[in-house]
């Protein structure tokens, strides 16, 4: 999973968001929105932004895991798969950048910060790399740290993670808030 772990990757990077992860974003987001979800695999992190007064409009997976959940790549998610009355986008999407995977990750940011503003749960190195300069510059509003995430029940993950708020609006600087104790 991680560059400092010998666990086979999981196909598609599909691991389940814990609640401890999203709690931080609370803090950034209304009291009251609407989000989709285009990476919803089983639809775990949706539950957990519900409880935070979240109204999911509709999710999308490239396999999707349960019935709810609509079948989508999000590279090639377009306006009519957002709706007018969405307020974000809101997902933990594939890590991935590779080459070899067509810049993955680095698509799906051009993709959602181009159709609304979208809040993406990656790790916290990525701003630290040279690849993420143009995306940073371009949308990044806000960082927000979340530290390290039990993906696996009680194993602790080997990369801290962080929300980062990517927008076509960007105005000004990256507002980052660092991790809440």
């Amino acid at each position: 999973m991680g560059k400092r772990s010998n666990f086979e990757r999981k196909d598609r990077d599909y691991y389940d968001t814990p609640y401890e992860a999203v709690i931080p974003l609370h803090y950034h987001l209304p009291s009251a929105f609407t989000f989709i979800e285009p990476c919803a695999g089983n639809s775990e992190l949706t539950h957990h932004l519900i409880t935070l007064g979240g109204d999911c409009l509709v999710e999308y997976d490239i396999q999707p895991q349960n019935n709810g959940v609509l079948s989508l790549d999000a590279r090639r998610m377009e306006r009519r798969h957002v709706g007018q009355d969405t307020d974000f986008i809101i997902t933990n999407p594939p890590w991935i950048r590779t080459k070899k995977s067509g810049y993955l990750l680095h698509n799906l940011i051009e993709v959602f910060a181009n159709l609304r503003p979208t809040w993406l749960l990656i790790d916290s190195d990525w701003h630290e790399t040279k690849q993420s300069t143009d995306l940073l510059n371009r949308y990044c509003e806000k960082i927000v740290t979340v530290g390290r995430v039990k993906w696996f029940g009680d194993m602790t993950g080997k990369d801290n993670c962080s929300w980062y708020l990517f927008d076509k609006n960007k105005t000004g600087r990256i507002t980052f808030f660092p991790r809440l104790k």
